[in-house]
């Protein structure tokens, strides 16, 4: 039974994902299409901590770190290569390699988790601090600026493959996006019914145990903790293409905002990340609005995620899914009890002792 509700989950979210891919661009406007790209990119990235805490146990603090790498690294590349295509797996190998090694020194040298969360958390925010002080003319890397601050307005856009000067539209970037959101949540689902999914699954519940039976804990962690790296890159690759690199994608704030989506959407799910994300960021934009239209700031976005965390913590500590799922279960068992036998007429008990 529980492989039947898994089956037509995913075939749900496949026939969500292909409406949304094929639906939007037709109906939508130019501006509501960059928004969504913006919002699928984030999936993915909500999508790469979905899967290294959720799964594996890894409370990183710092996907922040390889999203904004792999927006940087594809936007200095693709300024000197004159052309996207190598820039793009680029930026998705150079973080993935930085994972690595980050990763190495975490895992090998037995850090606990706490630690791990405040290591992670310091990378990403040494690397805010020195990209906010690139600015001049002395930082450059090739013909790239980096622009301080300023980050580099001028990101180029994805080319077709052999074609550089042939960019893609709007609509194309929104496509490629929602497709590899697709692909990636898809992959991530068939990781985990491996035999690695099982055993980082295993790492998380007892991982003095799994190591006890002979698994190399630190090799199963390192390679999960490269994929959510990659994942993160590519979330920062098509984030640059949406709007342009800065340093507020190593920001505090961007840390904090995907562990909120993780915890709201539900941890330990794939789908329940990747719905807190979308659901927070059109709350978020929302209230940026109704703020720009009443002329003053009269509610700080971040502070409502804030409560809303601290809410779902304290009320809902298995998320919007978890609440789902409760609902769900309350609903079928009510729909399959037996209803009580009537009660029989009076004279009817007398004639039936």
């Amino acid at each position: 039974m529980k492989r039947w509700a898994s089956h037509l989950g995913n075939l749900a979210v496949l026939i969500a994902g292909l409406g949304v891919l094929f639906g939007l661009p037709a109906l939508a406007e130019t501006y509501l299409i960059i928004n969504a790209t913006i919002f699928a990119a984030f999936a993915i990235l909500a999508l790469s901590l979905a899967l290294i805490w959720g799964y594996a146990g890894i409370l990183c603090f710092g996907q922040a770190a390889f999203f904004g790498l792999g927006g940087y690294t594809y936007a200095v590349a693709a300024i000197n290569f004159g052309e996207t295509t190598a820039a793009a797996a680029l930026a998705v190998l150079l973080p993935t390699i930085f994972a690595a090694l980050l990763g190495y020194f975490m895992f090998w040298g037995r850090i606990s988790d706490v630690y791990l969360g405040v290591i992670t958390l310091t990378v990403s925010l040494i690397l805010y601090r020195f990209v906010n002080q690139t600015a001049g003319e002395q930082w450059n890397i090739g013909d790239a600026p980096l622009g301080g601050f300023n980050g580099i307005p001028a990101t180029p856009i994805l080319n077709w493959p052999g074609r550089p000067g042939d960019q893609l539209a709007p609509e194309d970037i929104f496509s490629l996006t929602v497709g590899m959101l697709l692909i990636a949540y898809f992959a991530c689902k068939i990781l985990l019914a491996t035999r690695f999914g099982r055993i980082i699954v295993a790492i998380r519940e007892n991982e003095t145990r799994a190591e006890l039976l002979g698994y190399d804990v630190r090799l199963y962690k390192l390679a999960v903790f490269m994929v959510g790296g990659a994942l993160a890159a590519l979330s920062g690759l098509l984030f640059a293409n949406s709007v342009f690199v800065s340093p507020t994608m190593f920001s505090l704030p961007v840390s904090g905002q995907i562990i909120i989506w993780v915890i709201i959407g539900g941890l330990g799910t794939l789908i329940g990340p990747l719905i807190g994300c979308i659901l927070m960021q059109v709350l978020t934009n929302q209230l940026g609005t109704l703020n720009q239209v009443k002329g003053f700031a009269w509610v700080d976005p971040n502070l409502v995620l804030g409560v809303l965390l601290v809410v779902f913590v304290l009320l809902v500590p298995r998320g919007l899914t978890g609440l789902a799922t409760d609902a769900w279960r309350r609903l079928a068992g009510l729909a399959g009890r037996q209803p009580p036998p009537a009660a029989q007429p009076a004279q009817e008990r007398a004639s039936n002792p």
